[in-house]
This record gives structure tokens, sequence and C-alpha cells, in this order.
């Protein structure tokens, strides 16, 4: 279990500690909580824990249930009190936080039932302040929360104390932000199906803790955690109230941490090691923050930047530049499969073979027109073998009437044709009597979701055929983890990471292009990239052409990396941009508004450009030449 060393830092007003990865944070709270409840145990007493949901602590229910089979902990003496529950919610719900947190813990371990608070959904309203005062009380009867468990949403709400809420504040009903609905609509399919109010402990509850600890995974929670931790106490960031309490711990990610100070900027805090990768960082933020092309910075800009010390390093700020300037320089390309019959030394792709084998890993059906659209139509223009393997059916992305659109066509046409319509018309009939009572979240009937898995199918293959990619080089996967016609996954298991392998020793690809959200701890990207990392694992050294085989990641419809980290940047033209969107126009199923749009308003190919755009003018910001819009990559080493 590693803990990444940075700095110290006065900056930071709340004491953090950065894990290299969620799962292994995870695993250090839930041994703490082990701990807790072992020493009540010794002493015969209760433990009283305050409980979290959402995805923050499901890795520290999953290794608390590990201790319990494996080690013997037990849960008899513990009495649990959730933070908060969605109003109205009936308990049996898929979305409920009573069905979440029997799901994730309390049917895994021996906690007794009586010991279990959660806050109650299906109250008239008229009850619920009464019963808030109740829940209030019961806490203060068994001594008050030994320790509170915490994740943190995008506005900076604890349990669903959102931005204005009082640190004296009680357990009560609130109304959600517009941001938390957002965010919650992954569970509720649509944004209208999600509650607009919520019961909740107060932060004047949770401040009434002797122990809190803090939790925050992926990039998504890192501006939030910036501010919670280093800025001011205010109740438009109701978690900064936690500074004001005298035992709390920050347990993150390297991805929740990256706007930290001590990660981002880390030479406003002290001494730095630099390398090239820190040397680039900090001489792309000198430039975008004096509004200065890199060629232009002078060394009075570097010592009013506090990067006097990098100065020492450099020798001159003429120098500095240069090597700066040069090294991104060479990350344009408009070979993204090498480029024939040239030097290829400081160049991203090598030379030969000029003609590759190109295998686009796509977590979803439309990832790869989405992310990398323009790098797949040069790598066909330039002749190359591009080969796209849709890992997923992503067949719970698609609305349900589009289901039923669809089952009506293939009846309507077997009909049209005499092609034994009374069997699909029987089928037809199932169908739509499913969908007609079809409850909020509940898994699709296999017919169903073999219908959505073939409409986007259909897209994924007709985008392929705009793209030119040869219709043999088009393989579905459909990768077992993710069938479960639920967001609920299935956790990666043999069957995956074996039909990874097999693609990769039928193809034998010279690159590979994959989806490389490392930052989101949480999503099927992330299952994806794992299950290749896994058979990449495999084969190497046992498979002679992985050993010339370059790995290039990119990233999805909502981020791009950050520029020091490019490797490879390929310019769009504008005919190529438009040739893209209408790739991305395939798909649709996804067009105009898509079941799971995530936390942007816009459209994935509005994105999608958008974010290509940006990445070109901020490589013209630094002096560097002006494209219509750039897609870029990353190499990973294997």
């Amino acid at each position: 279990m590693e803990v990444l060393n940075y700095p110290e830092t006065t900056f930071e007003k709340l004491p953090v500690t950065i894990f290299e990865s969620s799962a292994e944070g995870a695993i250090r709270v839930a041994h703490e909580i082990a701990g807790l409840i072992r020493s009540k145990q010794q002493q015969g007493e209760l433990a009283v824990l305050g409980l979290a949901t959402g995805s923050s602590p499901i890795g520290v229910y999953k290794e608390l249930i590990r201790l319990h089979r494996e080690e013997g902990l037990s849960f008899q003496n513990v009495v649990t009190f959730n933070l908060d529950e969605y109003y109205p919610m009936q308990p049996d719900e898929l979305q409920s936080y009573v069905y979440f947190m029997h799901e994730q813990l309390f049917d895994h371990v021996d906690l007794r039932p009586e010991n279990i608070h959660i806050p109650d959904g299906t109250l008239p309203i008229d009850k619920v302040k009464e019963y808030c005062q109740d829940y209030e009380k019961q806490i203060e009867d068994c001594g008050g929360l030994d320790l509170q468990l915490l994740g943190i949403g995008r506005t900076g709400h604890i349990g669903f104390n959102e931005p204005g809420s009082s640190i004296t504040s009680s357990t009560r009903m609130v109304k959600l932000d517009p941001l938390t609905i957002t965010d919650a609509a992954k569970d509720f399919i649509k944004e209208e199906y999600v509650p607009l109010r919520a019961l909740t402990m107060g932060v004047g509850t949770i401040m009434k803790a002797r122990k809190i600890i803090l939790m925050a995974w992926g990039e998504a929670k890192a501006k939030i955690l910036h501010e919670t931790v280093e800025g001011r106490v205010s109740d438009e960031v109701p978690a900064s109230f936690l500074q004001q309490h005298p035992r709390v711990k920050v347990v993150v990610d390297q991805w929740a941490a990256l706007e930290l100070t001590r990660i981002k900027t880390p030479w406003l805090v002290g001494m730095c090691a630099w390398d090239d990768r820190l040397i680039r960082r900090a001489v792309i933020w000198l430039s975008l923050k004096t509004q200065k092309p890199i060629l232009k910075l002078t060394d009075e800009d570097y010592k009013d930047g506090s990067l006097s010390d990098l100065l020492v390093e450099a020798g001159n700020a003429y120098n500095l530049n240069l090597k700066v300037f040069n090294a991104i320089q060479r990350t344009i390309t408009g070979w993204p499969g090498g480029k024939p019959n040239s030097n290829d030394v400081q160049r991203p792709e090598r030379a030969l073979p000029a003609q590759k084998r190109s295998l686009i890993f796509s977590p979803h059906p439309d990832d790869d027109v989405i992310s990398m659209g323009g790098t797949l139509l040069r790598l066909v223009e330039q002749g190359h073998e591009v080969h796209v393997a849709y890992q997923t059916s992503g067949n719970i992305a698609v609305f349900d009437d589009d289901a039923r659109r669809y089952a009506d066509f293939a009846l309507d046409f077997a009909r049209k044709l005499h092609l034994g319509a009374d069997r699909i018309q029987e089928e037809h009939a199932q169908v739509v009597e499913f969908l007609k009572h079809k409850k909020l979240g509940e898994e699709d009937s296999p017919l169903v979701q073999d219908i959505k898995g073939l409409i986007r199918k259909g897209e994924a293959a007709a985008a392929c055929r705009f793209c030119g990619v040869h219709e043999e080089n088009v393989h579905f996967m459909n990768m077992p983890f993710y069938e479960t016609g639920q967001v609920k996954k299935k956790p990666l298991g043999e069957a995956d990471i074996q039909a990874v392998v097999d693609i990769l020793q039928e193809i034998r690809p010279h690159q590979i292009f994959a989806a490389g959200d490392l930052r989101d701890p949480h999503g099927t990207h992330a299952v994806c990239l794992d299950a290749i990392f896994a058979a990449l694992a495999r084969l190497k050294g046992k498979e002679s052409w992985l050993d010339d085989c370059y790995l290039w990641l990119y990233r999805g419809a909502w981020q791009e990396w950050d520029i020091e980290e490019i490797e490879m940047a390929v310019p769009i033209s504008p005919e190529e941009l438009m040739s893209k969107r209408k790739a991305i126009f395939k798909h649709q199923s996804q067009k105009d508004s898509a079941v799971f749009p995530g936390n942007d308003k816009r459209e994935f190919w509005q994105r999608s450009e958008d974010r290509n755009h940006a990445t070109a003018k901020l490589y013209d910001r630094l002096g560097l030449a002006e494209y219509e819009a750039m897609e870029a990559f990353v190499r990973h080493r294997f």
C-alpha cells in the first residue's frame, strides 16, 4: 500500500494523505475503522459509526466485508447512523440508500438489524421534523458518533448539506442543488426522476463526531477538494467547515489531489526535484500566467513566478524556453501511424513498418469517433490496417422508447416480407409488455438488452463504414462484466481479460489506441483499460510482436490530457473535423440527449469539438503553430 510523499505545505488547512489509487486509500480507511471496532470490543463498548453512501465508500465497505469473512472482524458491537436519504424514497427502490447499504455492507456482516439507522424517506411530510429531532436524540443516546465517514460532492456538500448550510445545522429536510441532481442522474436514468429533496444529518451533527474521515477519489473531485482543503471556511463550500474540527483526516488518491498546490504548482511550496515533466509543467504554467509565448519568457518572468530555482538548474531563460518549446513542438505530427521514409528519432511514432496494423479499443460503441475520430480517419487515409474493437455493448445507454421503435420496425419489416411474423409478433408483445410495466432502474429483460445492444452495434458499424474501416476489421467484444442490464457492473473477470488477449493475438497490432481515463476510478473506461493492461501483462515476454508495439492512450468525451503530459498531438483540419462530426452523428441513439450525459449538457460532438479546438488554442497560446483542432495522446510504457 503506497502513500505518495510530497512536500509539506502551509497551503493545506486540513491533513491530507495521498494514495496512488483509490483502492489503496479505501483499504487504509477500512483498517482504521476496523481498529476502532476492535478497540471498543476490548473495552466492552459500542462503536458508533456515521456511514456514507455513493461511490466513495464502496471500496471501504468491500474491505470491511473481507475483514469480517477472512479475519474474524465482528460487527456485533457496532451501531451505525447513515448520513442521508432521498425524499421521498421507498426502502426497496434500487436508488434508495437503504438498498445501497444492505447491498454494499449490511447483508454481508454480522451487524445487528436493530443497530442500523438510516433516515426514513417514506414519512409523511408533517412527520419529518419530529423524526429528524428523534434521529439526533438517538445519536446522542448512543454516546455520539465515534467516527464519521464522508465523501464529498462537487458542490462541496457533505451528506446532503448543500451550499448555504449552517455549521450549526442539524438533521433536517433539504432541497438538492441542481448540480447534485445532475450527478445523481446516472442512478435514476433521467434527471427528472431524481428526487428534489432529501433528509440529511446537519453539518453541526457531523461536527460533533469525535473523528471524521473525508474521502475523495478521481479527478472530478480535484477542484472541490482544493477549495475544501486550501480555501476559506464558507457555507458556500460546506465541507470547508471541517477545517474547524480538531480530528479530521482527508484521504485521497493522486487524481483527486491534482489541484492541490503541492501537486499542481509545487514550486510555490518549496524546493523541487526537477525532472523533464515538471520542468515542462512549470514553463507552460508561467507562459499561460504571463500570457506570453514560451520563447518570449525572460529571466525576470521566472523570478517573479517563484521559479528562480528552475533558472539555477537551467542556466538562463533562453535555454530553458528553447528546450521546452522544442519538446512540445515534437509532439505535433500529422502522421499518427508514423511518417514513411523519414527520420523518426524525434517523432512520436516509428516510420517502420510504413503500413501498420492499428487496433483501436473503444470502451463504448462511440468512444472511438468521439475521442479520436480525426486520428482514426487519418490512419485509414494513410493506408494503415485499422481495426476497431468495441469492448462493451453499451446497451444500457439506449432509451426504452428507441428499443420499442426498433421492435416495431422489426415486426413491420417481417410482415412486409412475410418472414414468420407470428413468432416476431410474440416477441414484440413481450417487449411492449415489459417496457410498459418497467420500474425505474429495473434491469432490462434479456430481449430488450439484445435490442438495445443491436441498436448500438448497428450505429458503430455505420460509423466505421463512414470512416473507411473494413467491415471485417470491426470487432464487437461484448465483455461480460458490462452485461448486467444496470448501471452497476460486475467485477472484471477472467472472461473479460481473455477476450482482450484473444483479439490481441488475432490482430498482433503494431500500435494500440485505448481509452486511458486512469483518473476516474469508477467508470467503464477504467475497467476496460484494466482488462487491456492485464492482457498485455500476460502476453509480454511470450509474444515477440509485442516488443515493438506502442500503446497510445486517449481520453474520453469530457476532458483532455494536461499539455505537459501529451506525447502525440494530431492536428485536425476543418474538413476532417466535419467528417469526424458526421461519424459521431451515426450514433443516433446518443444524439440530442444521451441516457447518461454526465455533468455536461452539450452533445457529445459539441464536447469533442470544443475540446479539440481548446487543445489547438492552447498550443497556439504557447507560441506553437496555429491549427483548427487537435487530438492528443499519451504513450503508456508496458
